[in-house]
């Protein structure tokens, strides 16, 4: 029997995520990204659908490896402008009671102390719905932001976010007992200083010595999202993370992958589902297969392929504005575009522009809502994924025509919760309590 299907809105705190030139349909609200009432709308309509999250994306610097400057990522809003995550989850989280909430969070670019810090803050004002996703970056420009010339290498990236990961552990989880805080006000005691301790690190890329300066939440760690796909990646995940996003939904290639990272956690001393995996779905929806099919090529009409590639050339490293359009993949000899690419096959740079433009990098699927379903249920049950992040395209008519159309139908195929679970977003998740848990 297939597992319950679990679901994360895919977002950004920007006007142009993965679906390049979106902005521009009619009946499209990215724009208003800005507003506070548009991501309390947003949030009430997930928490109707019973979501399980909001996953927002972020990124420190601008996508400017396509044709070496960032006009192309300012002209077609590629998640350019951009404002900071952190701060809508408690817009959010205001006016929902369950719908949990995955901040991106980059290595190195603020200081463990301090994010802890924010981390544990969000912690308290959610009631434990918060989730860290943890990257390393991949923008020189964000390096340059922060003072650097470019990243370090992609191996160093993940031992310095080895040491980072250890070092907020640490601040998290052994700075603060869970009965520190007494309020004796008799004796006119807040917290027992005895109970509180100073964590002490120096270590290759950090230095530390200080007191978390948060009583203890109820996660005290978040729970722990991570994305890298490489060998490095997937080793860190193992050890680290609690839920995995991979950026293909479906095949034989996601279904090794879901086996291998299973196979790196066990071996790593963790039980197979100590990890929760989620595949990037796009989904385009309405009454009938052929209602669905022209709605996707409306959205088509507007879609702007230069954005996409714009897109693309950050991820990969490599500068695609260099080739011709009807170039393939196969004459591309970076190592780092081959890295990118190789779940899109060996198409033309044109094709690729035209492919991303809606829904970014993810599978896409269109149809009614028992042909989503079944599509979702096939990729469930052919890859073992737990669930999906599903990108958005026109905003938020693609999310309204989800809940109200293919929720309904999963539901009744007995696939998905007709009700919240209790407790933290780790609870939630994984049925086993708070915090983490001892195999991890």
């Amino acid at each position: 029997m297939t597992k319950q299907i679990l679901l994360n809105a895919f977002n950004m705190n920007t006007a142009g995520h993965q679906s390049s030139g979106l902005w521009r349909h009619p009946r499209d609200r990215s724009r208003e990204y800005t507003s506070m009432k548009h991501w309390q709308d947003h949030a009430r309509t997930l928490e109707r659908g019973l979501f399980d999250g909001v996953f927002l994306a972020d990124v420190t610097g601008l996508y400017d490896v396509y044709g070496n400057s960032p006009d192309a990522a300012l002209r077609n809003a590629v998640q350019v402008p951009a404002n900071d995550p952190f701060s809508i989850v408690p817009v959010m989280a205001a006016v929902t009671e369950h719908l949990c909430f995955g901040v991106t969070g980059s290595i190195p670019y603020e200081p463990p102390a301090a994010f802890a810090r924010r981390m544990s803050t969000l912690d308290h004002l959610t009631d434990g719905r918060v989730a860290w996703n943890i990257v390393t970056g991949y923008l020189d420009s964000a390096a340059k932001a922060i003072g650097k010339t470019r990243q370090e290498g992609h191996d160093t990236r993940y031992d310095i976010a080895a040491e980072y990961v250890e070092l907020v552990y640490q601040l998290w989880e052994g700075s603060w007992d869970d009965d520190a805080v007494v309020v004796d006000r008799a004796a006119g005691v807040f917290t027992d200083p005895s109970r509180v301790r100073a964590i002490h690190h120096d270590g290759e890329y950090f230095q530390l010595h200080a007191v978390h300066l948060c009583e203890p939440s109820l996660q005290r760690t978040p729970v722990l999202f991570q994305a890298g796909s490489s060998p490095s990646g997937q080793a860190f995940a193992a050890r680290h993370a609690e839920c995995v996003f991979v950026g293909s939904a479906g095949g034989k290639r996601t279904a090794n992958f879901v086996a291998g990272l299973r196979n790196q956690a066990e071996a790593a001393g963790r039980r197979r589902d100590d990890i929760k995996v989620f595949g990037l779905l796009a989904v385009v929806v309405a009454e009938t297969d052929a209602e669905a099919q022209a709605k996707y090529d409306d959205y088509l009409s507007y879609a702007l392929p230069e954005g996409a590639l714009t897109l693309m050339s950050g991820f990969s490293g490599f500068d695609l504005s260099a080739l011709d359009l009807d170039e393939r993949a196969e004459n591309v000899t970076s190592e780092a575009v081959q890295g990118a690419m190789t779940s899109l096959g060996t198409r033309t740079v044109r094709e690729w522009g035209d492919m991303l433009s809606v829904g970014g990098a993810a599978d896409v699927v269109v149809g009614s809502a028992a042909t989503v379903a079944d599509e979702m249920q096939q990729r469930m049950d052919e890859t073992d994924l737990d669930g999906f992040n599903l990108a958005y395209t026109v905003l938020p008519e693609c999310f309204d025509d989800f809940v109200d159309l293919v929720i309904p139908e999963l539901q009744r195929r007995g696939i998905y919760k007709t009700e919240y679970p209790i407790g933290t977003m780790r609870n939630k998740l994984f049925d086993r309590g708070d915090r983490t848990p001892d195999t991890h």
